[in-house]
């Protein structure tokens, strides 16, 4: 388990079965797998001096005991309870699914059913046997009158050593089948097992299967597999995306300076960062110019660290069921920090987080924020955080204070140096065919008069300059030529001119709080040349509007 281990969990349960806990409740996928730990407690001496009998209910089966047919009269979950009531041996109720009779999926609770739960407190508080009831549902529904006397129990998804338990398990299995070829290393084995971190037991058993069944052979090369099945998983919470992403750091044009502390920070989350004392980044938020780079950044990320990259959706977690909302954060979190070390992306935080003081949502948003903030600040677990945001205004100052993210960068419209890296990238990207090409030629003095007519220009016009141009030479069927790009920007009305007024508000926070992305070589010689930015200011006198960006340099 990530947080917690499957000894720890047992502990705490049998720590809290013995100061007769009346009810827990304990939110999970895995069923079967929490009702079989469970069991293991409560027949463990060591953990508990009073063994207990244990009874498992559904609606579709009523109580059982050991697995063995339920009873029919206790389907209803009202008689149900009152065999727990009337029951006077040693033992442990586990009711699967009740948050149905919670609240969930927007139906009313059963108020009738959650009076006889209060009603049974004494009852298990001061029986002579010692009896627990346990929660089990694979959402946390917690109805106001029950918050007081519910404990909340973690059940973390599997850890490695149990998810190589599972594997080994299936090797050994097929290997004396014959029927599959089985052609891994120790260290091979462990990879495997590594890249089904965050998935259930059932999903990694899955996983696993289907790659013996792709090719009748597991291999290596079957991580792809088991990280597309781990993709598809991920897809169906509907909150975090699993996303796959090739682009290099170096496609990236520009922002030397945060390339050069993301640089400085691969490989920290290993056992090598410990002989310096070092703890596993927090993350960074990335704010500026909207479509200068921000995201690129964020995805490239992935590709320079080789760590998982989960995109959350803020606009997911707020649905619209009452209570769900905290469930869905809590899920998010528990997810990203089982596949660590990873990195989680939320592309414009702001749009999540911003109007908290509005009592609209009954203090939803605040408590979501809290959540966040809470992981944020004290996470054990290696998940580095990639926040970016365009409207940074809108963000409460609580998550811009240190100790949340390692630092907070500012991107700011490309310099003259870094327009030019811009150009270059994705020339070299999209002109690839000789004939295309025919005479043009990418060098300096071609990317030097382009990155000069295109003064004041975001990282996402120039991209679209490129195409704009490569469609200009495609409808007449001959290659490019300068002309074409020339023609584009003439075209082209920069967000300098359209967002002025915005630029220049983000620059004014920038400047004071937050670290220049561009390093002070290139801004140094963008002041140099006199490089005036297209957008107007936001008064009359005819002042260059100065570049925001605290002058740190990494």
């Amino acid at each position: 388990m990530n947080g917690q281990s499957i000894s720890d969990f047992k502990v705490l349960v049998s720590n809290l079965l013995k100061a007769r806990f009346p009810y827990l409740y304990i939110s999970t996928w895995e069923e079967e797998r929490a009702v079989d730990v469970i069991q293991s407690v409560v027949t463990d001496e060591s953990l508990i001096k009073t063994t207990r009998k244990v009874f498992t209910w559904s609606v579709t089966k009523g109580l059982s005991e050991n697995g063995q047919k339920g009873k029919e009269e206790t389907k209803a979950p009202l008689k149900a309870l009152d065999f727990v009531e009337n029951y006077h041996e040693p033992a442990i109720f586990i009711l699967k699914d009740f948050h149905v009779y919670f609240g969930a999926n927007g139906r009313p609770a059963d108020n009738q059913l959650i009076r006889k739960i209060r009603d049974l407190l004494p009852t298990l508080k001061q029986s002579p046997s010692p009896k627990n009831v346990i929660f089990v549902s694979p959402s946390l529904v917690l109805p106001d009158d029950l918050q007081k006397d519910l404990t909340i129990v973690d059940f973390d998804l599997p850890t490695f050593s149990e998810i190589k338990y599972v594997l080994d398990e299936m090797i050994y299995a097929n290997q004396r089948s014959g029927r599959i070829v089985i052609d891994l290393k120790n260290d091979e084995k462990e990879r495997l097992a590594k890249a089904a971190l965050g998935l259930t037991l059932h999903e990694a058993e899955n996983a696993f299967a289907r790659a013996m069944v792709e090719d009748g052979r597991l291999d290596i090369k079957d991580v792809e597999v088991i990280i597309e099945e781990k993709r598809q998983i991920i897809k169906k919470s509907g909150i975090l995306e699993f996303i796959k992403s090739d682009l290099k750091i170096e496609d990236v044009g520009g922002l030397e300076n945060l390339k050069r502390w993301l640089k400085k920070r691969d490989k920290s989350w290993l056992d090598s960062a410990q002989k310096y004392g070092l703890p596993a980044p927090k993350g960074v938020l990335i704010t500026g110019v909207p479509g200068c780079g921000k995201s690129l950044i964020a995805k490239s990320i992935s590709a320079m660290w080789q760590l998982p990259l989960l995109r959350l959706d803020m606009g997911k977690i707020f649905s619209g069921i009452v209570g769900s909302s905290e469930e869905n954060m809590r899920k998010a979190i528990q997810t990203v920090e089982a596949i660590s070390p990873s990195i989680l992306w939320i592309d414009e935080i702001e749009k999540g987080f911003s109007g908290l003081s509005s009592s609209g949502d009954s203090g939803t948003s605040s408590r979501i924020f809290g959540t966040f903030l809470t992981w944020m600040q004290e996470k054990t677990k290696p998940v580095f955080v990639v926040a970016t945001a365009n409207n940074i205004h809108s963000l409460p100052a609580e998550l811009l204070r240190k100790g949340r993210f390692d630092e907070i960068f500012f991107v700011d419209l490309p310099t003259m140096k870094e327009r030019m890296d811009i150009f270059r990238v994705h020339m070299q990207k999209r002109l690839i065919d000789p004939q295309v090409m025919g005479h043009f030629e990418i060098n300096d003095g071609v990317l030097e008069r382009l990155a000069q007519l295109t003064e004041g220009y975001v990282g996402a016009e120039v991209e679209q300059i490129v195409i704009s141009a490569l469609f200009e030479a495609f409808s007449e069927d001959r290659s490019i030529d300068l002309g074409d790009f020339e023609k584009a920007i003439n075209n082209t009305v920069p967000l300098s001119i359209t967002q002025a007024e915005q630029i220049h508000s983000i620059r004014e926070w920038a400047n004071v709080r937050a670290v220049a992305a561009t390093p002070k070589e290139d801004r140094a010689e963008y002041k140099s040349k006199k490089e005036i930015v297209l957008s107007p200011p936001p008064k009359d006198e005819d002042v260059r509007m100065e570049r925001g960006g605290r002058a740190v340099d990494f």
